[in-house]
């Protein structure tokens, strides 16, 4: 291990390889952990270096949501859209799964960085080769929103509350007080309800992917039907 990091550090350096060192800081570390001084003693070069490959700590972060979303697996040509689109979300989850810090990353940036704008115009892309007028998918990448890049902002998420990625396994949710479940008896029982995920893509017994794959395909069948029925949005209200 001593010899790969030493040849590791002798590697030239350059943009890919910030990025991604960046990225084994951050899911190592924490988002939080990530500096630029931090990431150029983790290189073993001095701060400056860096900045003759990313201009800041903004292009940095930038950069590393693109690496990331970058393994997210590509579109499969000549498929229907909607296993595709299902397959690509999971997958874009899996990826988050792996890198926890970035469903925060990513809703921090004020402009999408250039693979997100890919991914997402490629997203487009498969609903339109699947017959969506540009009205219909426009509608639906709204109703999509977040879950579209294989995360949500939950309403039931403390993890996201305290400032970490909802996409990690959480801990078991506690029961509400006796006198609280008296006073709010429907959150009570739905909180008693808790569903295990036995067929999910990642693994068994992740109730967060259960629910985030319930929700999905409730989404993706809604937007089957509306495409059936040649849905568009002017026609009045309803």
């Amino acid at each position: 291990m001593a010899e790969q990091a030493e040849t590791l550090r002798r590697t030239p350096l350059s943009r890919d390889r910030i990025l991604r060192a960046a990225v084994a800081l951050a899911d190592e570390a924490g988002i939080e952990s990530l500096s630029m001084r931090n990431l150029a003693q983790d290189l073993g070069v001095v701060p400056m270096a860096l900045y003759k490959h990313v201009a800041n700590k903004d292009e940095l972060l930038d950069g590393m949501i693109d690496v990331v979303v970058g393994e997210i697996d590509p579109p499969t040509p000549d498929t229907d859209w909607k296993p595709t689109v299902r397959r690509r979300i999971l997958s874009a989850r899996q990826v988050l799964r792996r890198h926890p810090w970035a469903p925060l990353a990513i809703e921090s940036r004020n402009m999408a960085t250039p693979a997100v704008l890919a991914y997402l115009d490629s997203m487009v892309g498969t609903f339109q080769a699947g017959g969506f007028s540009a009205d219909l998918a426009h509608h639906v990448m709204h109703a999509m929103g977040s879950r579209i890049l294989g995360f949500s902002q939950e309403l039931f998420d403390p993890a996201r509350r305290a400032g970490r990625s909802g996409t990690t396994n959480p801990d078991p949710p506690a029961a509400l007080p006796p006198e609280v479940a008296a006073r709010f008896p429907h959150l009570a029982a739905i909180a008693a309800a808790a569903s295990h995920d036995d067929e999910s893509v990642v693994g068994q017994g992740c109730d967060d992917q259960f629910e985030f794959e319930f929700a999905l395909d409730l989404l993706l069948d809604g937007i089957e039907r509306l495409h059936q029925q040649g849905w568009t949005s002017s026609r009045g209200p309803r």
